[in-house]
C-alpha cells in the first residue's frame, strides 16, 4: 500500500467518483489512477468501489471503512508536511474554508482582505454551502476550517469555537404595513407570507415550532439559501423577509425597512471549527483571530486540547462574544 494510492482513492471520492476529474485534479492520467486503484484492491483483497457498466457508482461497505482510514492517514501526512512548512516557509501554503453565503458575502470580506495583506503567498479558497454541504465537504477533507451557525451535531469530530452572536431581522418594502409603527407581534407577522432561509424551518428553534407554540400557522412564501435572493423576492412583494442581521446593508438595502426581530426570534451563535488533531499553521491561527479577535492562539490551543466539548465550552465562560 502506497501513500499515492490512498491519495488517488480520496480524490475519486472527493470528485463524485469520476476518475477522469480526479486524474485532472491530481495532474496525472486516468488509466494511471485506475491501475493504482485496481492494485490497491488486489493488495487488500476487497472491492473498494461499486461499479456498473458506466463506471464507479459509489463505495462498498468495506470501501467506506477503507476510505475513512485513508483520509485519516492523509490528514496525518498533511500535518507532518505542515509542520515542516511552518519551520521553513511560515507564510506560504493554502487554506480552504467551507462557509455559508451569508458569511462569505457579508462577514468575511474584511477578514479575507486583512489576511491577504499579511499572507499574500497563501492560497485561500472559499467554498459556500448549507451546513449539511459544509459537513459533507469536511467529511471528504476538502476544507481546513468550517464556519457556520448551529448544526453542531454535523461536526462531532471538529473543535468548534464560538465567534459571535447575531439576531434575525425582518425586511419589508417601505410601503409594507409592517414598515411603520412599533416592533410587530408574532400575531401580526403571521398575517403575511414569510421569505427566509431554508434552514430556518428545521431544528429546535424553527419558525414552524415557534408559531405553533403560539397557536399560529406560518405561511411560507419562499425559502432560499442566499440572503440576496431573499431580498430580491421581498422587493417583488412575495412576503416578509427574515435574514441574519449581518446580511442587511444600510446603503444597498436603503429601499427596504429593516426591523429588529430579537424580541421574536432566538439569538444565534456563529462558530469556526477545525478537525480534532489538525496541525494549525501560524497563518491559520491568525485567520481565526482575525475572524474572531477573542480567539487567541493560546485559547484555540487550549480548546483543541480539551478533553470533551463540555470542557471546551467551559473555556468560554465569562467571555463576552461580539454581537453583530
Amino acid at each position: 500500500m502506497k501513500l499515492h494510492q490512498l491519495r488517488y482513492l480520496a480524490a475519486i471520492v472527493q470528485n463524485g467518483f469520476n476518475i477522469t476529474t480526479a486524474a485532472q485534479k491530481l495532474h496525472t492520467s486516468q488509466p494511471g489512477v485506475s491501475k493504482q486503484i485496481r492494485l490497491l484492491e488486489e493488495e487488500l483483497g476487497l472491492q473498494i468501489f461499486a461499479r456498473d457498466a458506466r463506471g464507479l457508482t459509489g463505495l462498498t461497505p468495506a470501501g467506506a471503512e477503507v476510505t475513512a482510514h485513508a483520509l485519516t492517514i492523509l490528514r496525518e501526512a498533511r500535518s507532518i508536511r505542515g509542520l515542516a512548512s511552518e519551520l521553513h516557509e511560515a507564510k506560504q501554503g493554502s487554506l480552504s474554508i467551507g462557509t455559508t453565503h451569508t458569511q462569505a458575502r457579508y462577514v468575511l470580506p474584511p477578514v479575507v482582505s486583512r489576511f491577504r495583506g499579511t499572507y499574500p503567498d497563501v492560497q485561500l479558497h472559499l467554498h459556500q454551502g448549507t451546513s449539511e454541504q459544509i459537513a459533507e465537504m469536511a467529511g471528504l477533507d476538502r476544507i481546513d476550517f468550517a464556519i457556520a451557525t448551529g448544526s453542531k451535531e454535523l461536526f462531532s469530530d471538529f473543535v468548534l469555537l464560538p465567534a459571535y452572536h447575531w439576531h434575525r431581522r425582518l425586511i419589508v418594502p417601505r410601503d409594507h404595513p409592517l414598515g411603520t409603527g412599533g416592533p410587530p407581534t408574532l400575531e401580526q407577522l403571521a398575517k403575511f407570507p414569510i421569505v427566509t432561509y431554508v434552514f430556518s424551518f428545521t431544528g429546535p428553534s424553527s419558525l414552524e415550532e415557534l408559531f405553533a407554540a403560539h397557536g399560529l400557522e406560518v405561511k411560507v412564501g419562499l425559502t432560499a439559501r442566499d440572503a440576496d435572493v431573499i431580498k430580491t423576492y421581498v422587493r417583488l412583494g412575495l412576503g416578509v423577509g427574515i435574514v441574519a442581521s449581518v446580511a442587511v446593508d444600510p446603503e444597498l438595502d436603503r429601499d427596504l425597512v429593516s426591523i429588529d426581530a430579537s424580541h421574536l426570534l432566538a439569538r444565534h451563535t456563529t462558530w469556526i471549527g477545525f478537525r480534532s488533531g489538525t496541525f494549525l499553521r501560524g497563518y491559520m491561527y491568525d485567520f481565526i483571530q482575525s475572524f474572531a479577535p477573542h480567539l487567541t492562539r493560546d485559547l484555540v490551543r487550549d480548546a483543541a486540547a480539551a478533553a470533551d466539548p463540555a470542557a471546551r465550552d467551559a473555556l468560554f465562560t465569562g467571555i463576552e462574544l461580539p454581537q453583530l
